[in-house]
């Protein structure tokens, strides 16, 4: 099946892990992508698990790829990079604003040799304005977005921000970029011109807080306890979304409590919101004498969204996702391993996870050479 990004060569600068997943989408979907590492490596390379040298961390963001060692502080390798832009579509970065000005690769400088390329730069804070220079990790664009201590109003009894060790903002902005990419890859077939994209991950995580954006503008009354927690059962605990009346009726339905329809308390959006530590308490009274396998199959019966509580490695052995093929083996210098393709299936497209991650510098002969050849 025709990839819908062949043909398209994407010049990748980034490192660590947003970048890296912006450009392997588009990896997935067919895309050139020319990963310039420096001399060292991008940092992930160290990054366990390791196999006999090779990170399955650093593969799974980067299959598909190819790898080219440029030391960007040196003329020549900048003179590369300029003759490979002008015969690509798209360059990605997430350095440090002002970084590719320095080194002579920033927009300006490359829309001058292409006007056609469309050039992405992914930051923590943005390319301008007064917090624009500030180094940024995904940890620290949770705190200072305010999603950590959202998160922590859902935990009553908290004095402590949660540690943090999923890095949302970098998998959030890398998506953004993805999409940002595409849409001007889609003008430019209008136009005839490329732009520049400017990814900020502060404005990324903002954008998860849908909620607690307006919370910070308009009095919302507070509630008790929190409407999407663990409910506990007789050998663990469940999570339930009961976010409609027709959920709210599915669990009165399932605890064999209809008396809650008619309950002043619970009958009712606003009062149920008010009262949902003593609606839970009730539900509990039925949930925890039966087994967590119970609950969930009398939930479903009655069309309520609800989950156990699963390890990683629980999920990825459900049949859902063998059944979607939504793992990719991917082999590099270490073997194999499993990494997930995108989330999203296309008609009149493969999407998936490349077959090979790169070794450092596997591919600086080949593509260099063709720069010789072509200039």
């Amino acid at each position: 099946m025709t990839q819908v990004f062949s043909g398209l060569r994407v010049l990748d600068f980034t490192t660590t892990i947003a970048g890296p997943h912006c450009t392997r989408l588009l990896a997935d979907l067919g895309a050139e992508v020319i990963k310039i590492e420096p001399p060292e490596g991008d940092m992930m390379r160290s990054r366990l698990p390791q196999r006999n040298g090779a990170s399955s961390y650093f593969g799974q963001l980067n299959a598909g790829k190819k790898s080219v060692v440029l030391d960007l502080k040196t003329p020549g390798a900048v003179s590369a990079v300029k003759s490979l832009a002008a015969a690509s579509d798209v360059v990605v970065e997430n350095y440090r604003p002002g970084v590719m000005q320095r080194l002579g690769l920033d927009y300006p400088a490359l829309d001058g040799i292409n006007p056609r390329l469309v050039y992405c730069a992914i930051s923590g804070y943005g390319q301008t304005g007064p917090s624009s220079a500030l180094p940024a990790y995904a940890p620290v664009i949770h705190a200072a977005s305010g999603y950590d201590l959202a998160h922590m109003a859902y935990q009553p009894g908290r004095a402590r921000p949660d540690n943090c060790g999923i890095f949302i903002a970098d998998v959030l902005a890398g998506a953004y970029a993805f999409a940002a990419i595409a849409a001007a890859l889609h003008q430019r077939t209008q136009t005839g011109r490329g732009q520049f994209i400017d990814v900020s991950m502060l404005e990324s995580m903002l954008g998860l807080t849908l909620s607690e954006v307006q919370t910070a503008q308009f009095a919302v009354p507070p509630a008790g306890r929190p409407t999407y927690g663990p409910a506990a059962t007789a050998d663990g605990f469940i999570m339930m979304a009961i976010a409609s009346e027709r959920t709210f009726q599915g669990l009165a339905a399932t605890a064999e409590r209809l008396d809650w329809l008619q309950d002043e308390r619970f009958a009712t959006f606003m009062p149920r919101r008010a009262n949902w530590g003593a609606l839970m308490d009730e539900f509990e009274a039925w949930s925890t004498q039966r087994s967590t396998a119970e609950c969930l199959a009398a939930l479903d019966t009655n069309g309520v969204p609800a989950s156990a509580y699963r390890t990683v490695k629980q999920a990825l052995a459900d049949p859902q996702l063998a059944h979607r093929s939504a793992l990719a083996e991917v082999a590099d210098d270490g073997g194999t391993f499993k990494a997930m393709n995108p989330p999203f299936r296309m008609s009149g497209s493969a999407a998936a996870a490349g077959g090979r991650a790169p070794a450092l510098g596997e591919h600086t002969e080949a593509v260099l050479r063709e720069i010789d050849k072509n200039i």
